[in-house]
């Protein structure tokens, strides 16, 4: 259980990599460049964007990968 554990551990924090460095940054793009721009449809629907997704699967992975090193961590002491 405890190798299984790890395993997966290893493959959250690889996807987390992944994911993190497929997102663009903050500034990034054309709305970046032209500062204070109102909100334009783009922004209104970012959630359903690709963007939004790679957002939303990084929070999620986050909570994984705390939740198991917690795990992790517990079950390391307890031996």
């Amino acid at each position: 259980m405890f190798i299984a554990a790890k395993v997966v551990y290893i493959i959250v924090c690889i996807l987390l990599i992944i994911l993190v460095l497929m997102q663009e940054g903050k500034n990034a793009g054309f709305s970046g460049a032209i500062g204070g721009v109102a909100e334009s449809y783009w922004g209104k629907n970012k959630g359903r964007s690709m963007e939004g997704k790679l957002v939303l699967f990084t929070r999620i992975l986050a909570g994984v990968f705390i939740v198991l090193s917690i795990v992790l961590n517990m079950s390391f002491w307890n031996k």
